[in-house]
């Protein structure tokens, strides 16, 4: 599917015009935008844009780097925008030039439309030209993290307010890790590609516009660090899980250790008496076997409280 949208040079807008209209001159600028293109449709990247082959390869050949090409005056930019479920990157290619940008995505993505709608609404930006319709791409792609970060911090909040099972608490916060990892591979190089174009030379209009974009950039150093600080508190967390249970086997490891030394000592003696020699004296004993019993007993509690006043029960 294909969708496009124009700015005439008296500022009127127009949609859905043939790809062949764009190119009149009354036309300032125009944005073509695929969405699950067929095989023609995917074809007139290099019959009708003539795009470089490189980049046309990196549009159909999924998972891109964020990056930016240049090629001549077209420049070239592969885009991860997130699904909020699975938070796996969703790429989206873009080309802009002088006069044009052009769009791809082999899915639908809500932030294209987004942004489609920011340009119909401020039309007082249209004379900025296909930068503006860039910058409108991008920024609501960086917009769409915001909500996926705060979500991961209201569950790290929760868990750290939450007194549940230990075993409960490290899968939800492995679960927490296993998300950050997966927004800090999309945002960690969209950060590092707006770096890239905010300091580029060879973006025609740029510099006019360079306070929007290094916006981006500041919204992307912000993510970043929201990541980073909950992979320091989950990190944290972690140790302090590990430690206590570390604790609490080592409470348990006395606890068996102390029954395991009382009981030692009687079954040696249970075991000395249960061999059932004939020239053994105590077995004719009349009151041989309250006897041992009740050494036995005496020496299991003298056992119980030596440990006891040593520590080991605390």
């Amino acid at each position: 599917m294909i969708h496009t949208l124009a700015i005439t040079k008296d500022n009127q807008l127009l949609e859905n015009l043939p790809l062949e209209q764009l190119t009149q001159d009354h036309i300032h600028w125009y944005w073509v935008d695929f969405v699950s293109p067929t095989e023609e449709e995917g074809k007139l990247l290099q019959h009708f844009f003539h795009f470089h082959p490189l980049a046309i390869e990196d549009c159909f050949n999924l998972l891109q780097r964020p990056k930016m090409d240049h090629y001549g005056d077209t420049q070239f930019f592969v885009l991860h925008a997130i699904d909020p479920k699975s938070l796996g990157a969703k790429e989206i290619n873009m080309f802009v030039g002088p006069h044009f940008i052009v769009t791809f995505s082999l899915e639908t993505l809500h932030v294209v439309e987004d942004a489609r709608e920011l340009i119909r609404r401020q039309q007082d930006s249209w004379h900025i030209g296909s930068l503006f319709a860039a910058h409108a791409v991008i920024d609501k792609i960086v917009d769409q993290y915001f909500p996926c970060v705060h979500f991961i911090e209201d569950d790290l909040n929760d868990l750290e307010s939450k007194n549940n099972e230990l075993d409960d608490n490290m899968d939800q916060l492995f679960a927490i890790r296993s998300r950050l990892l997966k927004l800090r591979r999309t945002i960690l190089p969209m950060r590092d590609l707006m770096y890239h174009i905010i300091n580029s030379s060879r973006i025609p209009g740029l510099k006019e516009q360079l306070f929007y974009f290094s916006d981006i950039h500041d919204h992307l150093l912000k993510l970043a660090d929201m990541i980073e600080s909950n992979r320091e508190i989950t990190a944290d967390l972690r140790d302090s899980y590990i430690s206590i249970n570390s604790n609490r086997m080592n409470s348990i490891m006395t606890t068996l250790t102390v029954i395991t030394v009382i009981f030692m000592p009687l079954t040696f003696i249970v075991g000395v008496y249960g061999m059932n020699f004939v020239n053994m004296p105590e077995l004719g004993w009349h009151w041989g076997y309250f006897m041992i019993l009740g050494f036995m007993i005496a020496l299991a509690g003298a056992l119980y409280f030596y440990f006891k006043r040593k520590g080991w029960f605390d």
